[in-house]
């Protein structure tokens, strides 16, 4: 296998997904090179070229479309190939369609480069990572789904709205899966170390549960409506796809909510979903137990056992 090269990034599908995640990371100066791998090859070089164009505006790199011979010495690879999320489908939908693309993507990952991370985007996120692990055999720390990343920068964006507060302040996970049973913690949320009620009061605000349901609502349902609106969400993803891969390139240690395979965490096993972990340049580092109320912790269970049912349905033969 050849030697890593940290600087170097793969994403397999340009779609709107991948092609918005390209674009992020080459505005971020993180790589010094992106490969762009698409089933359909003229894709990939359209993107490719189109980003190449805007390049003397950013820093130096090198954004080309390959193969997956290509993909060898990569230290992070970025899978966004799939079928999309039509309006009306549910995440959950999806499955079928992309479990089989998946059977054919991974493989040809593992065969060019078995040492990098594989950062998995596509959707149902949660289901496609138990997959990804289970067909790559990579170590668990190296396998991983952007999870509720972006579900809780949309929790954070929209407390900061409510309570008229810089959202980057404000620090609040939503767990579980990355879908229709998604939890909002709330029982360990806070503003800069300030309980979220005693804030939310400090500000005027005294109807807490009707406020909490409102807003854990509105951050389950932002997908359903960016779609009906525009016909697919790419930016935020894009945005939170980047951030990872900071936390990796620069070994952060930073505490995001991924989606991983649990092995026994909260009474789950043997199923991917999101729960806070350290991230850096290895890849997961340790899972971070956050305080959970006795709702939630049943909640989270509830949502285990939701994506467990999938699984047992659509990979019994992997």
């Amino acid at each position: 296998m050849a030697e890593l090269n940290i600087r170097k990034a793969a994403i397999i599908g340009c779609g709107f997904v991948g092609s918005a995640s390209a674009f992020a990371l080459m505005e971020s100066g993180l790589f010094s090179e992106i490969v762009l791998i698409d089933a359909d090859k003229n894709k990939a070089e359209g993107e490719a070229l189109d980003i190449s164009h805007g390049l003397p505006f950013a820093k130096p790199m090198q954004i080309y479309a390959g193969d997956y011979e290509n993909l060898a010495d990569a230290a992070v690879i970025i899978v966004t190939a799939g079928a999309g999320q039509k309006p009306g489908e549910t995440r959950l939908d999806l499955v079928k369609k992309n479990v089989g693309i998946f059977k054919s993507i991974i493989p040809q990952i593992v065969k060019y480069n078995k040492d990098g991370i594989l950062l998995i985007v596509a959707n149902p996120v949660d289901i496609l990572t138990y997959t990804a692990a289970k067909l790559s055999g990579l170590p668990s720390n190296r396998v991983f789904g952007s999870g509720t990343v972006l579900d809780t920068a949309r929790l954070k964006y929209l407390l900061g709205e409510h309570l008229g507060v810089d959202n980057r302040s404000v620090h609040a996970f939503i767990i579980g899966e990355h879908g229709d049973s998604e939890i909002a913690a709330w029982s360990s949320a806070n503003v800069s170390g300030i309980p979220i009620n005693n804030f939310c009061e400090m500000r005027g605000h005294y109807h807490h549960l009707e406020a909490m349901r409102k807003i854990a609502d509105d951050v389950k349902n932002s997908a359903y409506e960016i779609i009906e609106k525009k016909k697919a969400t790419y930016y935020g993803i894009a945005m939170s796809v980047k951030r990872i891969c900071e936390a990796i390139v620069r070994d952060e240690k930073s505490i995001l909510p991924i989606s991983t395979v649990q092995t026994g965490e909260n009474g789950i096993d043997g199923v991917a979903l999101s729960m806070p972990a350290i991230v850096g340049k290895n890849g997961v580092e340790a899972l971070v137990p956050i305080e959970l109320n006795d709702e939630e912790k049943a909640d989270l269970l509830k949502s285990a056992n939701t994506l467990k049912s999938v699984i047992s349905d659509v990979l019994s033969d992997i």
